[in-house]
């Protein structure tokens, strides 16, 4: 499937109808747009006439497991039909919700913004009130799940559930392990261990019972793809029921050319995780005892791993770094450095501190270790340096979730303060100092500062409402 002119979210083009809803419970701001209570009226109007008037399918599934809700979506696209049969849940598996979602889909339709008061002809609106999704001007599938996700990501903390931007697996033991990221950072890959079974890659749930799998497919990216490197995930694409999406084909003969980018960084595959070997068959898990935050550090400044105190676990929690990688934004052409709150601060509609303070609960219930580990750039920043090798990064992550590295020697290193291993069998032990990797120390030391100050001040916003220990966990 091509999806034209939009490969990746069209962040600039969403917004969240403004109502009795959403007005006094929204964090408002740069992520969360508003949109008049009329105008939305006007554009779903203009959307269900081209709904009428085209050949359309109409799915009936569900997301968010036994805590979610029904999801009616009703789209002009087949290819987008299977996209999200593959990704949302099946129907039967759970009870019927009070009050169902309702996605209406037409990436044909565009808007007109003098009548829709829209930025452009694309349009992606969230009513909370109504529980209803408008998508339009745009082919990429990834805004069906994430404006799925969003409405969950609203509606969960009522009931003291922590929604996350996670991946989750789960060793044979019920040991299961928490990957928090943004796109690219490593979720869907580092997750889909062979040693272990796939919660899912991408949207769940943690409650006071266990995590859970608020999605039933994996949207993965393809791009230098690999058996040898992914092979649960090499399996599942070539599968019967995988959705590829802006691959390039040869005309000739037929197969895929997994290294091409010439349409865009972020090609994907959307399945199934029946396509998948290893799955993990209960509804829920119990908490997990290890919660990794992914980071792809475009500086080439902070180190593969660390090990994070419960303070410095909220500060990296709320600040969300990482580096925004090519194509998974419209315009998007190189990685930016980004601080997306809650790793995942475009599908967060409620401010900030509702998931910190949740956050916190789950953590001092379940005991669990967090952990940073920075999936980007070592010996330099991007552009000069090298993309963490992925074998080294399996490898910490192994050693991190066999317990390994629970006690192992640490240093406190630089300007941030984190606790890095001072060992991990398997990987250089030169990659665990990133600043003896710099051919030029000294420009190890101007971006660390120019890094640290990033953090600070994006921190700014977040100080009157943390406590001092949590200020205080970030780079001086």
């Amino acid at each position: 499937m091509s999806t034209g002119q939009h490969t990746g979210r069209a962040a600039n083009d969403r917004f969240i109808v403004a109502n009795a809803a959403s007005l006094p419970t929204v964090g408002w701001g740069k992520v969360n747009r508003p949109l008049p209570a009329d105008a939305f009226r006007a554009l779903s109007e203009h959307l269900l006439a081209h709904l009428q008037a085209t050949t359309s399918y109409e799915l009936n599934l569900h997301a968010g497991g036994a805590a979610g809700a029904r999801v009616r979506v009703v789209t002009t696209s087949a290819a987008h039909a299977l996209f999200c049969r593959s990704l949302l849940q099946d129907a039967t598996r759970f009870a019927a919700s009070d009050q169902p979602i309702t996605v209406l889909h037409a990436p044909e339709c565009n808007a007109d913004p003098a009548l829709h008061g829209t930025r452009s002809g694309t349009f992606i609106v969230l009513d909370l009130l109504s529980r209803t999704v408008l998508i339009g001007g745009t082919a990429y599938a990834g805004e069906l799940k994430k404006s799925v996700f969003s409405l969950l990501n609203f509606a969960l903390p009522e009931a003291g559930i922590l929604p996350m931007h996670a991946a989750v697996n789960v060793g044979a033991a019920g040991d299961s392990a928490v990957f928090f990221g943004l796109s690219g950072t490593g979720k869907t890959t580092l997750s889909a261990d062979p040693e272990r079974f796939l919660v899912g890659d991408d949207e769940h749930g943690w409650s006071a019972e266990g995590v859970f799998n608020l999605e039933g497919g994996c949207y993965a990216k393809t791009l230098g793809l690999r058996p040898q490197l992914e092979p649960e995930i090499w399996r599942a694409v070539h599968g019967r029921s995988a959705l590829l999406e802006n691959v390039v084909v040869s005309p000739t003969t037929g197969d895929v050319d997994w290294d091409d980018a010439s349409v865009t960084e972020n090609t994907r595959a959307a399945y199934p995780l029946e396509a998948l070997d290893s799955v993990w068959s209960a509804p829920v898990v119990q908490a997990p005892k290890h919660v990794i935050f992914l980071t792809a550090d475009a500086f080439g400044v902070l180190p593969p791993v660390a090990q994070l105190s419960a303070s410095q676990a909220l500060y990296y929690f709320l600040s969300g770094y990482t580096a925004k990688l090519a194509g998974t934004e419209a315009g998007l052409v190189r990685p930016e450095p980004t601080f997306s709150t809650c790793f995942g601060a475009p599908f967060m509609p409620r401010p900030a501190g509702t998931y910190a303070r949740l956050l916190r609960r789950r953590l001092e219930e379940s005991g669990a270790q967090v952990w940073l580990v920075n999936t980007g750039w070592v010996g330099g920043a991007y552009g000069e340096g090298q993309r963490m090798a992925i074998g080294e990064t399996r490898r910490i992550v192994s050693a991190i979730l066999s317990g390994e590295l629970t006690h192992a020697p640490c240093r406190r290193y630089g300007r941030f303060g984190l606790e890095v291993p001072t060992q991990v069998p398997g990987v250089r032990s030169a990659v665990l100092d990133p600043r003896s990797c710099w051919a030029d120390p000294a420009r190890y030391d101007a971006q660390e500062a120019i890094l640290a100050e990033r953090f600070i001040e994006n921190f700014r916003s977040y100080a009157a409402d943390v406590s001092l220990d949590v200020l205080s966990a970030g780079p001086t």
